[in-house]
Parts: structure tokens; sequence; C-alpha cells
């Protein structure tokens, strides 16, 4: 059994954080059946306490070997199963082969997950539940390097409880931004997480998500309902009167979403072990809702095959006993070339069918990014020589470096410029500049032709489902989400996208301009589209105001005009 380990430092700023890798296990424990998982973990906590480094899974459907209450599915693998290890190695400097692609097919239709929503909320306005957490598998097929694949969820969902284990069994990819708990000596952490929100389109955006997220009474009474469940699990092992709850509806900050976060801190009795530890608080009530025993079983009842990993809890058992576990959301498992990851939201009296369906597809967020190897990208005029908006264009590819975490040497990706621009000191060019993930940069030129006097556009026959996403608000080679609206008319220049709110937002090659009741106006970020760096300049020189323009508006739009940085301003007529 081989693993990677990237556990975050418990709070920010502190120390902690533990990135190593483990090979050659002295031994590998498996447990099979229920009555062999506690005196697995026993086994854990007493290697540990030798010397030893332990480092595995739980799986979710271990829980009836703690509470044989909690109803699950017959498993689909090895209950829990860990590697023991001499000692911990440095993480390697590069463990990717070659590229990985994974193709995925969700595994619930709309109707259905509409259908066990209205389930739900029965059982809640009957008085069984307070909350519970539906979930739903992604089954995917991979092509290419499993590590590859780990590396770029990696990016995608960095500062986490992020693993990779290889038991020979099944791989499994996690990277985790919950931790479970942390067990040091006798003081024991849990951070549940509940309460999501989208990110913002900018820092004064997050800030203000941030804050409506904090406030909301379905948010905060979901992540309240989670934490009294586990004081009260926190309690079964804690001594009297030492269970705390230092920090309550904190908010951290993930690439595509913001998640509160509360802390359970507590003080377990002499002679505590690991799997006391297991038995007072897994699966974590974060993954199951509340009340843990019926949620459980109507989890059973509404999902339709065993969770696996996903939802157990992956970690790493420090020599001396010191635990440290993730709650196992964001993970997939590969067993071949197939691949599945579970993905859900906590379900209570207010949630409704719209909004947790849209969670969804946020948290799937990290999944799409990393699924595919895509480069950021902006494209440039290169007019006799000059590169005018340069300055522009390399600050919005240093913006998307940082969010995507790719790595950007800005002199260098000026000098790319430079030497492109001196090669071709005459004629009308278009520049394509290209920084891959391992801060690989290309520059390209090509032969720019003459803009039309004016062009004829198309409005999109439905919403862009991606209008919030990240492969939106910035520029990078990945444009499916852009190229189903290309035109199929002849003549048509371009398509006007609109969101699933019917705001009007962009084309799929360029910002938009209205002349709605006697001014100029472009579509605010928050509506999903690109940043422009001509729309930054309009905008600073007042050519252009933001405002929200909506489909049934456009009877009253006056004129239109489709720009960018490429081609400049260009009118434009609605077909």
């Amino acid at each position: 059994m081989n693993a990677l380990i990237d556990f975050c430092a418990l709070h920010p700023g502190a120390g902690g954080a533990l990135r190593c890798a483990f090979t050659s296990a002295r031994q590998t424990l498996v447990a099979h059946t229920l009555a062999e998982v506690r005196p697995l973990l026993e086994a854990v906590d007493a290697l540990s306490r030798q010397g030893l480094w332990c480092v595995g899974y739980v799986r979710y459907e271990a829980a009836p070997a703690f509470d044989s209450a909690l109803a699950v599915h017959p498993a689909d693998g090895p209950l829990a199963c860990f590697g023991v290890y001499e000692s911990a190695q440095p993480w390697p400097q590069s463990v990717a082969t070659s590229p990985a692609q994974a193709r995925w097919q969700a595994g619930l239709d709309r109707p259905t997950f509409d259908r066990q929503m209205h389930e739900i909320h029965e059982a809640i306005a009957a008085g069984e539940l307070y909350q519970l957490n539906y979930t739903a598998p992604l089954q995917g097929e991979l092509q290419g390097d499993p590590m590859a694949l780990f590396l770029a969820m990696l990016r995608a969902q960095p500062h986490g409880y992020a693993a990779w284990l290889d038991s020979g069994f099944e791989q499994v990819l996690s990277v985790s931004p919950e931790l479970f708990f942390d067990w040091q000596g006798t003081q024991l952490l849990v951070r549940p997480m509940k309460g999501t929100a989208v990110r913002g389109v900018d820092a004064q955006g997050d800030l203000e998500q941030a804050h409506k997220l904090q406030n909301s009474p379905k948010e905060r009474a979901e992540n309240v309902m989670i934490v009294d469940l586990i004081r009260n699990d926190v309690s079964r092992l804690a001594e009297p009167f030492s269970v705390k709850v230092p920090e309550l509806f904190k908010v951290q900050t993930l690439p595509t979403v913001l998640q509160m976060v509360s802390d359970v801190q507590a003080q377990t009795r002499p002679g505590t072990t690991l799997a006391d530890i297991f038995t007072a608080l897994f699966p974590c009530g974060s993954i199951t809702g509340a009340p843990k025993v019926r949620a459980m079983q109507m989890i059973k009842s509404l999902e339709s095959g065993p969770r696996g990993v996903y939802c157990g809890a992956l970690g790493v058992v420090r020599p001396g006993g010191h635990a440290t576990f993730n709650v196992a959301i964001r993970t997939v498992t590969l067993a071949g070339q197939a691949l599945r990851c579970g993905i859900g939201s906590g379900i209570t009296a207010d949630a409704t069918a719209d909004d947790e369906w849209q969670e969804w597809r946020h948290k799937r967020a990290f999944l799409e990014r990393a699924s595919a190897p895509f480069d950021l990208l902006e494209t440039l005029r290169l007019e006799d020589g000059q590169l005018p908006e340069a300055p522009a264009h390399l600050a919005r590819m240093a913006r998307a470096a940082k969010h995507f975490a790719y790595p950007l040497d800005a002199s260098d990706a000026a000098g790319h410029l430079q030497t492109l621009a001196r090669a071709h000191p005459q004629g009308l060019w278009r520049v394509r500049l290209l920084l891959n993930a391992q801060g690989h940069l290309q520059a390209q030129a090509s032969a720019q032709d003459s803009n039309p006097p004016n062009v004829s556009i198309e409005l999109a026959s439905r919403p862009l489902e991606a209008a919030d996403g990240e492969f939106v608000r910035f520029k990078t080679t990945r444009r499916a989400h852009y190229d189903a609206f290309t035109p199929q008319t002849p003549g048509v220049f371009d398509t006007l996208l609109w969101n699933r709110h019917g705001e009007l937002t962009e084309f799929t090659r360029g910002n938009v301009a209205f002349l709605l009741d006697g001014r100029w106006v472009t579509p605010p970020l928050r509506c999903g589209l690109l940043d422009g760096v001509a729309r930054a300049r309009y905008l600073q020189t007042q050519r252009l105001v933001q405002a929200c323009v909506r489909r049934e508006d456009l009877p009253r739009v006056q004129a239109m005009a489709f720009f960018n940085s490429l081609r400049g301003w260009i009118p434009a007529t609605l077909a």
C-alpha cells in the first residue's frame, strides 16, 4: 500500500501541516467484516504508540461496527484499510508520468432529484428529521495517469486534507476540505462543514457572499443542527464540562465555493482509544444529518447503493497516537479505469430543489476543473510591432494563475510577448499567450483579418449553465460551454448569451454593449461573464456603465455592439 498525504495546518498561519509520502508498508491491515473494524482500529492505535505511522481509511459502510442501529447498504470493498510504515518520506518531486482526462456521467436526473427532495421534506415535516445529507454518485472513466488526475484535483481544491491511497484493491483520490477530527493527547477537535455559497466575482463579492452566508437563517440552522449533534457525540468520551464551541459560523474560502465551519473541542477521558473516537463520532454528522440514526435509515432508502470511501474518513495516525482524519468528501475512487465520485448537500425544511441542484453543480466544479488539462489564455492585438494592451492582459492572466494555482513568471510572460512583437514589426496580428499547469508559456501569432463594418448576431436558445462558473470568469482554452453556442446560421457572427435568471451576459468571443434609455451599458460581472480588457477600459473612460439587462428588455434596446480588445467596437444587429 502506497500513500501521499497533504494535510493543511489546523489553523491558518499555525504549524502542523503534513505533506509526505509513504511507501513499502511494513504491513497492511484490512477489515472485511464489521467484527474486524474495531480490532483493526485498536491495532492502529497500538502500533502508532510503538512509534509507527499508520495511514488509511474507514468506509461509510463500517458505521454499524460502532452502532448496529446505523443503517447502510452492503459494502463494495474493505470496510477499513491501513498501511503501517516505519517512517514518512518526503513528497516526491515528480509523481505524474502523463496527462489524465476523465469523462463523467451523472447518476441522478432532475425529476428523481425533485421527487426525493419531496420525500425528505415530508419526513422533516412529520418530525422524523431535522436535516438529511442527501448524495448521489457520478460515474466516470479515466484515460491517462491516475496521479495526474490527483494532482489536478489538488490544484483545483488546495489547502485542505488531501490524500492519495493505493490499496491494491482500489485507488482513493481525496481532496477533502473538511477536517473530521484531530486528536492529540487528550485534546480533540472536530470541525463540521455545513453551509455553502458560491464565490463572488472578486474580493468584494466574496466578502458580500460570506456575509450573506453567515447571516442566512437557513445556512445557520443547517450548521447549528450538526454542531449540536456533534457536541452530543463528543460528550460520550469527553471529560465533564470540557466540550466547547470556540468558533461558530466561520467561513472558509475554497476555489469555487464558500463553506461555513464550526469548531467543537473537548478533552477526552483517560483510557480513550482511537476505536472509542470512531465509536462516538463516525460517520461525521455533517454527512448524515440529524438525528443520525433516522437520517442514515432514510439515506439507505433514498440512495441506491453504498457510498464507499466517500463520506467515510481518511487519515493518518502519527507515532505516539496523534490522529488526523478528513471527512472524505471531494473524493474519487478508481478501480481499473472506472471512476466514482459522490456529490451531496444537507437538506433542511427551507431548502429548495433549485438551490440544492445549483449547490451540487458548484461543488462539482472542482472535479470539472481537474478532469481535463487546460491552459490559461490571453488573446492580444499586435499592430505594427505594438502591443498597447499587454500590461492589462498580463495582469488578467496573473489573476487567473492565482485562482487556478498555475505558476506564472510575469517577467517571462512579458518577454515572450516582446520577442513576438519584434518578430512582427508590420501588419495586424492575433497573438495568443498560453500558460499551462506546470508554468510553461507559449506565445503564438497569426494574421488577423480586418473588422466587418457591422455584424449580425443571434440570441441563445437556452441559458448558459456555466454562467456563474470559473470557466466563464477566467479565460482558458476550455471552451466547450461556449462552443455549444456557435452559430449555425450562415452569416451570423456570434451568439448573445444569457444566464438561468434571464440576464444577458456576453457573446461567446467578446463582451456586449447595449444602448438603452439613452446610455451605453454592459452587464455587471455578477451576471456571469469575462472581465474583458476592452470592457475595463471602456468602463474607466465612462464610454460604458454597468447595468443588468434582461431578455425582455431587448425590444427597448436602441443599438448594440460586440467588442473585445482584439477587434475593438463593432456595431451589432440581432438577427
